[in-house]
């Protein structure tokens, strides 16, 4: 049998591939996608020939991830970040795409390649993709405007360079002359206002008539970008244009909903790697050598591309008056050349025109290889590095108040019926005031710690606790177990209000009959407008395991308020100190210090602060940082001891479990992100809940 010509066995070592390669690098801290490509060198005809590029089953499958990743591309663009700066994110977006456009324009043209090819090769170096935006995230200084025009700026610049790559196809492929230009251009311009538009506005109308329906919106979002690619193709410009315009049509549809973590999803752990390990199969190891040791045209691309990112950001500091941390920061961010640039290299190099030529040789595309491992690794070191550096604003800290976070309702509280906004009456507006805690009921007997969290902080705040069952439905609802149901979750709740009646503490059960239970969860929140959900979860499973797709997943997603998820080895009562490990100054991280601060003023407790710091952090900057915690945390009516500990180190997860030995709980904030391997709880949280013998609480925002 033929291995190379098998698709069941080509799928077969590919996922192989993609399930054993991407760790492994990771763990020696190099992206997972340089593996993937080393893995198609490998397998490829430069190495054992199991894998073939030719091939039906590498060609399918390569196709779809490459228009998989420019579709991602699109959906990760955060146009709320962008709409914040626009003017700005243009000015910088602007620079930072024509600067390496002349730049490569420069160098094909010194190479002796064509304007048309030059042209394309300056298009590849003029997007960017935002590898290190965790860095910035984690460090808190996202709301740095540098970092906000930065992200801003890769809607322009990607699109700009698809736009370009299209134009370069065009005329490459067939017999150029103004009138065919114009055509083109023309076509383009009409189709991306058609996909912009009308499946932005399809897809509200669908999703608003589905509801949670989320298998059929999936398959919406699907069909929409595949629909996208071929359209792209009938009117003669590549298909991954069609596919990145169409991530952006719908990125304002999806938001942050599940069903975009599960586009995503699919897209990682699948397709986008294909594309990378087949990127693996293109390369021939005797040219790429050449390439190599000629070695001209590769530094002519690298330096050219990571000068002329330089210029446009040092030319940005000069317009808006950034500072020199600010200037390293936006220019590392803009370095990384990954998405965009190898899907449009590709593309370009597979194009061939009626001579038989490739609108890009062999030289350029290893050396686009090369340019992404070495931008791809510097990029982010480099923002690890500057971007510790970076100040927040503080008029965004001073909007950061505690309050904000638990949901409250405002004195002048409004709700909306029909489109039409009517102010509540006086009695509605009492009951919206009063701070309500939604506690899910299974097991009253074992859930004893949980309910006793609940009413400690419902007695804190003089508000009220929900015990709530939830029913399963059936579609007769006379059903036999709909009944039995009813009167066990009865149960459940009389057992759950004796508990809660020894804390003093209003008690208003619900039971609820309903076909998903994290759905009734959620909406039961609304309905009741509370301020806090309180799950509980096993301590012998698995946080990762289960983050994706199950029920305090789902939960996460669809709540309108904060949801904490407990695993409480003692009564609550008992709790003397509680730690807080804290990474940055967010809305966030706030609502996490005071929702300690609640639990220790109901508790005569200690709350302390905990603050790893990266080695290389100025000592300035730590202090910085601990003095604002400090201010943020003395901004409060509560009489409770909170201090700040900050240490140095770079094993975060090691730190905290180190300094939470002597603590009875520990409070961690859910920060999740996708990744090679999928949707996952961030690496550190998931040591430290693996690692911690004390009881934990772990705080999820609303979505």
């Amino acid at each position: 049998m033929n291995l190379i010509n098998s698709p069941i066995i080509s799928f077969t070592i590919l996922l192989i591939v993609i399930f054993i390669i991407p760790p492994i690098f990771e763990r020696i801290k190099l992206p997972g996608l340089v593996g993937l490509l080393i893995a198609g060198v490998v397998l490829g005809e430069s190495g054992f020939k199991l894998l073939n590029h030719e091939s039906d089953t590498i060609k399918l499958l390569s196709d779809i991830g490459k228009i998989y990743l420019m579709f991602v591309a699109g959906l990760e663009i955060d146009l709320e970040q962008f709409r914040k700066t626009k003017n700005r994110s243009i000015g910088f977006g602007s620079l930072t795409f024509i600067v390496p456009l002349i730049a490569g324009i420069i160098v094909g043209r010194i190479f002796n390649f064509s304007w048309n090819s030059s042209v394309l090769i300056g298009s590849l170096l003029a997007s960017h993709t935002l590898l290190a935006y965790p860095i910035v995230s984690r460090l808190g200084v996202v709301a740095n405007e540098a970092v906000t025009v930065t992200i801003g700026a890769t809607i322009f610049t990607d699109t700009g360079a698809l736009l370009v790559l299209a134009v370069c196809v065009g005329i490459h492929g067939g017999e150029f002359t103004p009138l065919s230009l114009m055509t083109l251009l023309a076509g383009l311009v009409i189709y991306s206002l058609v996909v912009l538009f009308g499946f932005d506005w399809a897809g509200k109308e669908f999703f608003k008539r589905t509801g949670d329906e989320q298998s059929n919106q999936f398959l919406f979002i699907l069909l929409a970008l595949f629909l996208a690619s071929v359209g792209a193709q009938v009117i003669g410009i590549e298909k991954i244009v069609g596919a990145f315009l169409a991530g952006l049509a719908v990125n304002d549809v999806l938001g942050r909903s599940p069903v975009k973590e599960k586009i995503e999803f699919i897209g990682s752990v699948l397709f986008i790697p294909c594309f990378f390990v087949d990127m693996g199969l293109l390369i021939d190891i005797p040219s790429f050598i050449k390439t190599l040791s000629s070695f001209t045209i590769t530094i002519a691309i690298v330096v050219a591309l990571i000068g002329s990112k330089f210029i446009a950001a040092y030319l940005a500091k000069l317009l808006y008056r950034y500072n020199n941390a600010e200037l390293i920061t936006m220019w590392s961010l803009s370095l990384p050349q990954v998405a965009a640039t190898l899907a449009a290299a590709l593309v370009a190099y597979q194009t061939v025109n009626s001579a038989n030529e490739r609108l890009i040789n062999d030289a350029v595309l290893n050396s686009v290889i090369v340019l992404m491992l070495v931008t791809a690794i510097v990029g982010p070191m480099i923002t690890s590095r500057f971007a510790s550096s970076l100040t927040v604003p503080q008029a965004e800290l001073a909007d950061e108040n505690f309050f904000s976070w638990w949901g409250n309702v405002d004195s002048k509280e409004v709700v909306t019926n029909q489109n039409n906004l009517v102010e509540t009456d006086q009695n509605t507006q009492n009951i919206f005031n009063v701070f309500t805690v939604i506690v899910p009921i299974y097991n009253p007997q074992t859930q004893r710690y949980l309910l006793e969290m609940a009413a400690l902080l419902a007695r804190h705040e003089s508000g009220k606790m929900v015990p709530l069952a939830i029913t399963k439905g059936h579609v007769q609802m006379d059903n036999p177990l709909v009944r039995v149901g009813l009167a066990q979750s009865k149960q459940r709740l009389d057992l759950a209000t004796e508990i809660s009646k020894e804390f003093d503490v209003e008690v208003s059960p619900v039971i609820r009959i309903d076909d998903d239970i994290a759905l009734g969860i959620s909406r039961t929140s609304r309905e009741q407008n509370a301020n806090l959900v309180v799950l509980g979860w096993s301590a012998n499973i698995g946080l990762r395991a289960r983050l994706f797709g199950n029920l305090i997943d789902s939960i996460f997603w669809s709540s309108h308020c904060p949801v904490a998820v407990t695993r409480l080895l003692s009564s609550p009562t008992e709790f003397r100190k509680i730690l807080v490990p804290l990474g940055d100054l967010t809305r966030q991280t706030i609502g996490t210090i005071r929702f300690a601060q609640i639990l220790a003023d109901a508790n005569q407790a200690e709350v302390v602060l905990l603050h790893i710091s990266n080695p290389r952090t100025p000592q300035r900057q730590v202090e910085s940082f601990k003095s604002k915690i400090l201010d943020i945390a003395s901004e409060h009516k509560l009489q409770v001891s909170t201090n700040i500990k900050t240490v140095r180190g770079d094993d975060i997860a090691k730190s905290i479990l180190e300094e939470a030995r002597n603590f009875d709980l520990v409070v961690l904030r859910s920060v999740r992100y996708r990744t090679a391997g999928g949707l996952a709880v961030s690496e550190v949280t998931t040591h430290v809940i693996k690692g911690l013998k004390s009881s934990i609480i772990l705080l999820g925002e609303p979505s």
